[in-house]
């Protein structure tokens, strides 16, 4: 899993192989959802607060997330975000 953020126990990543449309993952503990990029809609199920934290992050990123997004499917090496502080 190639993980590009991690903070407050939420690790974010992106996968080479995944599908359309741009989108990343957000795992805390037995958690796992995945966040359309283009509008932020979360898919899965997260406690309120840690759901919270990766909206704030990707408000914060969403043009380096989309960049990510494009090496992804270039199949180059991923950026690291900066994590939430």
């Amino acid at each position: 899993m190639p993980e590009i953020s991690r903070f407050l126990g939420i690790v974010i990543a992106m996968y080479y192989r995944d599908h359309q449309p741009p989108h990343f993952h957000a795992q805390y503990g037995d958690f796992d959802v995945t966040v359309r990029i283009s509008d932020g809609e979360i898919e899965g199920d997260f406690p309120r607060r840690a759901r919270a934290h990766v909206l704030e992050w990707y408000n914060l990123h969403q043009n380096e997330l989309l960049e990510n997004w494009e090496r992804c499917r270039s199949r180059k090496p991923l950026n690291p975000i900066n994590p939430l502080e």
